[in-house]
């Protein structure tokens, strides 16, 4: 990152978060909406029509504002300027499947990627009225006041957080051997749903450590951001630089991340666990 990035963060950070703010509006706006509800080809991995609106909101702001950036949207795949420096990462709904049922945890993610790497950050829960920001240097805050993460030190007095990918049922490479691993070893592991708020109560210190597979860079990229500047450590699984597109991610206060990933190490995923689960093409 160059001078003129740093320079230009807050003014990229008030942009995104802009368009978290608005698209968390249309989010409020469309709650029990329930009407348009699908598939996009991987069992469980729905969309309703409060993503496609909420995804153009956020569209219409960072195209008014930077409209030589490039974009890469969860419902809309890559638009813009495939040959810029700049990438936005957004995910208009993190936590479709919570917001389909009614469960109120879910939030716009709004991240952006500098020459691949995470450097604004905002993360808008529009129902518990929470909003996370962050950019590089400029630290991370939750509603205009800094953040930072636990200073939990011990596996057994932490708190992890945790997510299952669409395709855990078809797939041995899933978390499920991991989830009952920690939970043996922890005060507990929960599994929200929203991995972009997984990561923001990370960085405010509600949660010790969060880890997942299966994830795309618009899930994580603002989450990145806030753990980093909030004082904690984000790596692969073996503690090695993360790939944002690798679909992994190890986010942790920086105390507990050598245990946590040494322990990722050690688990074996259960074999074979989509023969003992009854099929979901017959209800």
């Amino acid at each position: 990152m160059n001078a003129s990035d740093r320079d230009s963060l807050p003014r990229f950070l008030d942009i995104a978060t802009e368009a978290a703010l608005t698209a968390g509006a249309v989010l409020q706006a469309h709650w029990g909406d329930l009407d348009f509800i699908e598939e996009k080809g991987r069992a469980g991995d729905l969309v309703t029509a409060a993503d496609k609106a909420s995804e153009k909101a956020v569209l219409e702001v960072l195209q008014r504002h930077l409209s030589d950036h490039d974009i890469l949207a969860e419902e809309s795949g890559n638009i813009g300027n495939a040959d810029s420096r700049y990438l936005w990462a957004i995910d208009p709904l993190d936590g479709t499947t919570n917001f389909a049922h009614q469960f109120p945890f879910s939030a716009v993610s709004i991240g952006l990627l500098i020459d691949g790497e995470p450097a604004v950050g905002a993360i808008y829960d529009p129902y518990r009225r929470e909003l996370f920001r962050g950019a590089t240097g400029l630290g991370a805050t939750c509603d205009r006041r800094p953040i930072q993460v636990s200073k939990t030190s011990q596996l057994r007095k932490s708190l992890l957080v945790t997510g299952f990918a669409y395709d855990r049922r078809e797939t041995d490479d899933n978390n499920y051997a991991e989830f009952c691993h920690f939970t043996h070893l922890t005060q507990g592991v929960r599994r929200t749903g929203s991995a972009s708020l997984d990561l923001a109560y990370v960085a405010c210190g509600r949660f010790d450590g969060y880890w997942e597979r299966g994830l795309s860079p618009w899930d994580i990229a603002a989450g990145i951001v806030l753990v980093r500047e909030a004082g904690g450590t984000v790596t692969a699984y073996d503690g090695s630089p993360l790939d944002v597109n690798s679909g992994r991610i190890l986010a942790t206060n920086g105390p507990l991340h050598e245990h946590i990933s040494q322990e990722l190490m050690r688990v074996s995923p259960l074999q074979n666990v989509g023969e003992s689960v009854p099929s979901m093409k017959n209800g």
